[in-house]
């Protein structure tokens, strides 16, 4: 790990493209809400993705997942903090869960937007025990990939009895 903080800038990011993925494509330099700002970054994701197959969809999340772990562990490396709030692709990847199946239309994006900063702010358990416990790439991506799944049980919940 490094021992000083590096520059954390737009320019010094893309030099780091694994960086680059980590912080968000630079959202996570948001000076205030980045793991808010990663969230957003992900929904043009979701635009892309939601009119793939659903085994499509669910293999793209798994492997965003997987890298992920080791996107995390690099950046969280490079700005020498166990785990940065500058890094938010674990949001990105939090949000896609939420949204695996989810129904079409806008109003379903910013629902499934609403309900996964919920849950990854308040982190109810047992996201707050994964919060705690797990710790590494991992443990960045896990807490928001159970946050993503209470977010996307309610988004369906909701779909469902309207």
């Amino acid at each position: 790990m490094n021992t000083s903080q590096p520059e954390v800038n737009f320019r010094e990011l893309i030099k780091r493209p694994v960086c680059f993925l980590g912080l968000g494509f630079g959202s996570g330099l948001a000076p205030k809400a980045p793991g808010t700002f990663g969230t957003i970054a992900a929904i043009p994701i979701y635009l892309l993705m939601q009119d793939l197959s659903l085994m499509l969809y669910i293999a793209l999340t798994v492997i965003g997942f997987i890298v992920g772990i080791w996107i995390c562990q690099q950046s969280a490396d490079w700005l020498g903090t166990e785990d940065p709030s500058a890094v938010v692709w674990d949001e990105i990847v939090g949000y896609l869960v939420t949204m695996i199946a989810a129904p079409q239309g806008w109003q379903w994006a910013v629902l499934g937007f609403i309900l996964f900063r919920f849950f990854d702010i308040l982190k109810p358990w047992p996201i707050s025990l994964a919060d705690k416990k797990l710790h590494g790439g991992f443990g960045i991506m896990f807490d928001d990939v159970i946050a993503g799944i209470f977010a996307g049980v309610l988004l369906q919940l909701t779909y469902y009895v309207s």
